[in-house]
């Protein structure tokens, strides 16, 4: 096995077994609540946008209450902005005065999450934009994103790219060396020329190494949402990542290498329509949805990094609140078989989803079955059954009107009836099968 690849695996193996985190987006761009691109979108002025510093108190922020949701909601690990795309710091970087620790709040709120996340035994990451529109030696004319790439007047012929990677590495030092263990640090992002040497990939990924060795860190220093770079390929980079990152959607057969191998991944998607608060935007998954999207990556072998997008208070919103504890009441029951699993290696089941952790494979029956629920291709390979939720028994059936499809396993949830519905869980009923040794 590649040195690389080898060493990745070792640092992942508690992240392929965590499988459900969260991610917040929070900053000055909660206060215009129209989402963390603000800035870009409507290509505002520093003079616009940095006046939102002085409103910034962030009153009733309390991460003692986002982690103990996040552990109700059965998450094992929770990724918090450090630093987005508009330069402002949640932490109390000695290299800027543009941080919350120089606004209205004056508190350090990384350090703060960090320490009620970790107390609730909840595995902890910083992200990390490595693009900064408010640094003077950060491109901004003709920039593919920056705000000011249609004003000629901010010309980048005297900017000095190096003294702005000198500034990038100083922060992302302090925050590997100032804040404690970090379990993963998320780097983002990575497009056009601007990847991999322009970022001193090669010598950033060193240092974090040398300063904090088991930290995983995502595939975005060279990558982006559009392109896992060459964490697919048998000879990655050494700065190609931990795990991929697809961004809000999941892959259609998850994510392997060139030979077929499973590689770490996660789908980070929003539990509305942006990362971001925006005020406006009601739009948000059900909690049935967030339970199929979880299975949907653990049966493809990644993780599910569910986003929430706290107001300008601090707060995370009510909708939010209200599904991921929905979600945490279906997870206090059936959470096995989502942590530590990944890939059945089987055919996808009309009726929902397997996941497999070693010889205990899960049915997610997720649509209701006029007559039994077939395992397809599983006749003899069953020693025993049982609901997930309360581990009742489920009996394998050999109904009468089953006798020609021998090779098939089939059950039903209520032995009296000829059908299975409804279901007993109508978001995902998860029945855990024990397979007998081959």
């Amino acid at each position: 096995m590649n040195k690389i690849v080898e060493e990745r695996t070792k640092r992942t193996q508690w992240y392929r077994e965590a499988r459900f985190g969260m991610f917040i987006h929070w900053g000055l761009y909660a206060i215009p609540a129209r989402g963390e691109w603000l800035r870009s979108v409507e290509q505002l002025t520093k003079e616009a946008y940095e006046p939102l510093k002085d409103e910034f108190a962030a009153e009733n922020y309390n991460p003692k209450e986002w982690a103990k949701l996040a552990k109700e909601a059965g998450m094992k690990y929770a990724v918090l902005t450090a630093k987005h795309h508009d330069g402002y710091c949640l932490f109390d970087s000695k290299l800027t005065d543009f941080k919350s620790t120089n606004s209205p709040c004056g508190r350090d709120l990384v350090r703060e999450f960090l320490e009620a996340f970790r107390a609730e035994g909840i595995k902890v990451g910083l992200y990390y934009s490595v693009i900064d529109w408010r640094h003077p030696d950060f491109p901004h004319y003709g920039d593919m994103h920056h705000p000011m790439r249609n004003h000629p007047e901010c010309s980048n012929e005297n900017r000095n790219f190096d003294n702005y990677l000198e500034y990038m590495f100083g922060q992302i030092r302090e925050l590997l060396t100032d804040y404690g263990k970090l379990d993963v640090m998320w780097f983002d992002f990575s497009y056009g020329d601007m990847k991999c040497d322009t970022w001193k990939a090669k010598e950033l990924i060193e240092m974090v190494r040398s300063i904090q060795p088991d930290v995983i860190i995502d595939n975005r220093l060279e990558g982006s949402g559009e392109d896992a770079g060459s964490i697919r390929t048998l000879d990655p980079t050494p700065y190609s990542g931990d795990f991929a990152s697809p961004e809000q959607m999941i892959p259609p057969e998850g994510i392997r290498d060139v030979a077929g191998n499973p590689i770490p991944w996660e789908a980070c998607i929003t539990l509305n329509n942006h990362w971001g608060y925006a005020a406006h935007d009601h739009h948000y998954k059900t909690a049935e949805m967030v339970v199929h999207m979880l299975v949907e990556c653990v049966s493809k072998g990644g993780n599910l990094l569910l986003n929430v997008g706290p107001n300008a208070k601090g707060e995370i919103p009510e909708e939010s609140v209200a599904i991921l504890k929905e979600v945490g009441v279906w997870m206090k029951k059936n959470g096995k078989s989502i942590y530590g699993c990944g890939y059945a290696e089987l055919p996808k089941p009309e009726w929902g989803r397997y996941t497999r952790n070693g010889n205990l494979l899960y049915a997610h029956v997720m649509e209701p079955q006029v007559g039994a629920v077939c395992l397809e291709n599983m006749a003899g390979r069953v020693e025993k059954m049982r609901l997930l939720a309360d581990n009742s028994e489920i009996k394998e059936t050999h109904y009468w009107n089953l006798k020609e499809y021998d090779k098939n396993a089939f059950f039903f949830f209520n032995p009296y009836a000829a059908d299975c519905y409804p279901l007993p869980d109508e978001k995902d009923t998860v029945v855990e099968i024990y397979l007998k040794e081959e």
